[in-house]
């Protein structure tokens, strides 16, 4: 049996919708809803809002992606730390920040026990989320194209952090 791009769609979608409605993914449609993790720092919404821009609380609080080359963090070249903007928690040296060309600071490794992983599978494309380990903000993803000695490029967001220069 052929399917009709509309009734294809329409399949998807109330499939979509089932899966909302039995809590198997969330409204966002991104990934699987496991046992939420217990975080150190926890606020409601509301609280996010008021301590958050409403860029940053798109990008931490709700998954957001900023738009490619327009963090200031992208160009940021002196030595220090870069921190989570929900927390403070540091997060990246910029002894590991390399030029990616992407966009996006990207960083080879991040500080030790600052940030977590899991799986994400938003539009379909499995990729690895990365979130800040104190607070649970979104960070950005972590792909193995990056340069030695990791093979790894940490792509984050620039509106989830901060810099702290070092004196």
């Amino acid at each position: 049996m052929k399917l009709s791009r509309r009734q294809l769609l329409l399949t998807g979608a109330t499939t979509g919708a089932v899966l909302v409605g039995l809590g198997l993914i969330d409204r966002r449609g991104s990934r699987a809803l496991a046992a939420a993790p217990a975080f150190e720092i926890t606020h409601t919404d509301e609280e996010w809002q008021k301590l958050l821009s409403p860029s940053q609380f798109a990008v931490l609080r709700r998954e957001g992606t900023e738009r490619a080359f327009s963090s200031p963090l992208n160009d940021e070249h002196r030595a220090g730390v870069f921190a989570c903007a929900g927390c403070a928690l540091d997060l990246f040296s910029s002894k590991t920040k390399f030029e990616s060309g992407t966009g996006w600071p990207s960083f080879w490794q991040p500080l030790a026990h600052s940030v977590g992983e899991r799986s994400d599978s938003t539009f379909g494309i499995s990729r690895i989320e990365v979130h800040c380990h104190r607070c649970g903000g979104h960070l950005g993803h972590v792909f193995d194209d990056g340069p030695r000695p990791t093979g790894l490029r940490y792509c984050m967001n620039g509106v989830a952090m901060t810099f702290k220069p070092t004196a």
